[in-house]
């Protein structure tokens, strides 16, 4: 459960930067309006759906698929690899560290529930 929460956060502060990256494309590499927007509008906007759907399986991956997108637009503004590769880091860091926790919260449940019983 938590690994879906961090994932979430992880979404949601992702639409920001990737929304922010349409001016950018467009003033400092001059990509077409349309084209930046679609692309980082569109990347953006599935953040924000993925964000909100975290609680299904097929949502937490498409995830996966999304960074590997975000990191691939790294190809049309060099610029934005950085952000990609960070927000990519943050994926995996939110995925490890989810684990880890629901891991020591069943752990914690187990033990309580062997005590209690």
């Amino acid at each position: 459960m938590t690994v879906r929460r961090l994932c979430a956060v992880v979404l949601a502060i992702e639409v920001v930067v990737i929304g922010l990256a349409v001016p950018v494309a467009v003033q400092i590499v001059q990509i077409p309006p349309a084209v930046a927007g679609a692309v980082w509008g569109g990347l953006a906007a599935a953040a924000l759906v993925l964000a909100a759907l975290q609680r299904f399986r097929w949502a937490y991956y498409a995830g996966w698929a999304l960074q590997a997108a975000f990191v691939a637009t790294g190809f049309l503004v060099p610029g934005l690899a950085l952000m990609g590769v960070v927000f990519f880091g943050l994926w995996v860091w939110a995925v490890v560290l989810g684990r880890r926790t629901d891991a020591m919260q069943a752990q914690r449940e187990r033990a309580a529930a062997e005590g209690g019983a």
